[in-house]
């Protein structure tokens, strides 16, 4: 009876320990700094010196063309709460969003419903949901604008035809008309992104919650109030957050229709901002851009605390 020999077992292979770079880059935390940094760059390039640029703009009286400008404090943000063209272009802007965010919520969130279900020519509508959002919105609002027209408005001819007007509106006329105007062809284009965002997070639910529902006799709003409100809830306020952010800094459309118009009555912050620039007023300018950011701020941290306490 042979006896095979008993081999000793073999010494675990040591790896190498890193030096130099190699060293930092083994560590998670130095390592997770490093691959932050092309986007921090970013951000602080395109983002973080544009606004800090502004916001000391907005604290002198640069003039375009001038090369020599003082530092002045907060004169330009005395000087435009007593402007009486800038105390309406605030109540523009909050008309302008809030009166419009709440119709594209509620219009978005039943296309979303409505597009949830599977039938003929589905993901053909839900193609075509986004156009009026991946149009470009200086097109769309020259074709708004082509709609509006005082003389072969389609709306006009329609409702005549219908016998409900004499003559033609003159939608962009005058300050109600106009900023009626301007409310519902935002809406138009802004509709899409609550119907594609809440689409998604409708995507998300489990079929099954609805099915216990059901079988226990709940009806179709409890339905949606108990078992899909909570799941969307966080997509519903975090798309509405973006929503009022970019209606409240929304500027292609309005100068597009109204350039501000009639008589100043439908600035909205960005046209007016831009108007002032017209008249190389740097300074007041970034003035009304800056004052956007407190009323915004308050929004986003408000909303989004909610969400968190939610949580």
């Amino acid at each position: 009876m042979s006896v095979l020999p008993i081999e000793a077992p073999a010494r675990p292979v040591e790896r190498a320990k890193p030096t130099g770079m190699g060293r930092i880059l083994d560590r998670e935390a130095p390592l997770a700094y490093l691959l932050m940094f092309p986007g921090l760059f970013i951000l602080a390039l395109f983002m973080a010196y544009p606004f800090g640029l502004g916001v000391y703009l907005s604290m002198t009286d640069k003039y375009v063309g001038f090369a020599n400008y003082d530092f002045i404090g907060f004169d330009n943000f005395r000087y435009l709460f007593q402007d009486t063209i800038f105390q309406r272009t605030v109540r523009n802007t909050f008309v302008y969003s809030f009166f419009t965010v709440p119709f594209k919520l509620v219009l978005g969130m039943g296309l979303a419903l409505v597009l949830n279900n599977h039938f003929h020519f589905s993901r053909f509508m839900r193609a075509g949901l986004l156009l009026p959002w991946i149009v470009p919105t200086a097109i769309s609002s020259l074709a708004w604008l082509m709609l509006y027209d005082s003389v072969l408005s389609p709306f006009s001819i329609l409702f005549k035809n219908w016998g409900l007007i004499d003559s033609n509106i003159n939608f962009l006329g005058s300050q109600y008309n106009a900023m009626a105007a301007l409310c519902l062809a935002n809406v138009w284009r802004g509709v899409p992104f609550f119907a594609v965002s809440i689409l998604a997070g409708l995507q998300a639910v489990p079929p099954d919650l609805h099915e216990a529902a059901a079988l226990d006799g709940a009806s179709a709003w409890r339905r949606f109030r108990d078992v899909t409100l909570p799941v969307i809830r966080n997509i519903v306020l975090i798309s509405t957050l973006f929503s009022v952010i970019w209606t409240f800094a929304d500027f292609q459309l309005v100068y597009v229709l109204t350039k501000g118009g009639p008589a100043n009555s439908t600035h909205v912050f960005g046209t007016y901002a831009y108007q002032l620039m017209g008249f190389s007023d740097l300074g007041t300018a970034a003035a009304v851009s800056v004052s956007m950011f407190p009323i915004l701020a308050v929004f986003a941290v408000v909303l989004l605390r909610y969400v968190r306490a939610e949580d």
